[in-house]
């Protein structure tokens, strides 16, 4: 029986930005798989190409050449539509922003991409009740974000990002704009959300944060410099330490 497909599964990608002397080379040729149940934190200087990765993992940007594969299928064949259900179905997303809307309720926030994606009124609030269960937000379901603290607010976007069944959760610094309690919550969540067997790629530029991923790619100049596994007592390690300087 052969092996499952790797969720992602990059090949030679790069991307250039202009043209001539202009040109821009923000990925020169990126090899990278991520298998299910993985958990990458991918890590990078200013300009070294990791936030143009995000965006091509998230399909919201196409690579200027190479392939990508999203849960076996190629993407680069796909056209807007089916781009724009394969980022409302197949991914989930947790921006440093939060981006909520302010006037609705963290249970509107969490149902949108439901709605977006057809889901009934019933089901929708089901799955979404559930979800922020999970990320411990079932008293606050009808909390406005200026009604929740930063930490809270990141919670309601991870259940919002996971309500679709996400083949792949993209988080881009999902803990820039919080303390170092609040960051510790929304860590141990998506630890624990991995420890279920979710599929899991983190931007950070935080050597505490990456430290909790089982995996750390580092990017320089547009290329791989470093992939490397992490055992389990590094990052129970990191993470006593990291609790020390949050409490």
């Amino acid at each position: 029986m052969s092996a499952p497909a790797p969720v992602i599964d990059i090949r030679q990608v790069a991307k250039v930005y202009g043209r001539g002397d202009a040109a821009v080379h923000a990925l020169r040729g990126v090899d990278l798989a991520v298998d299910q149940g993985d958990f990458v934190a991918v890590m990078g200087s200013s300009g070294s190409g990791k936030s143009t990765l995000m965006n091509i993992l998230g399909c919201l940007d196409t690579p200027s050449g190479g392939r990508y594969l999203l849960d076996g299928t190629d993407v680069g064949g796909l056209d807007e539509h089916q781009l724009s259900l394969v980022r409302n179905r197949r991914i989930g997303f947790v921006f440093q922003s939060f981006n909520l809307i302010p006037r609705t309720t963290a249970l509107a926030n969490v149902e949108l991409p439901l709605a977006y994606a057809g889901v009934r009124a019933r089901e929708r609030r089901r799955r979404a009740l559930a979800a922020l269960a999970l990320v411990g937000l079932g008293e606050r379901t009808h909390h406005r974000p200026n009604e929740l603290s930063g930490g809270q607010q990141q919670r309601v976007a991870v259940a919002r990002a996971l309500v679709t069944a996400p083949a792949l959760l993209l988080a881009d610094e999902p803990t820039g704009n919080l303390d170092s309690r609040s960051t510790e919550e929304v860590l141990d969540i998506i630890a624990r959300l991995n420890a279920t067997g979710r599929t899991i790629v983190l931007i950070t530029h935080e050597d505490e944060v990456a430290e909790r991923a089982k995996r750390v790619v580092r990017l320089v100049d547009g290329l791989v410099a470093e992939d490397r596994r992490q055992d389990g007592a590094r990052r129970g390690t990191r993470r006593a330490a990291f609790r020390a300087v949050g409490a």
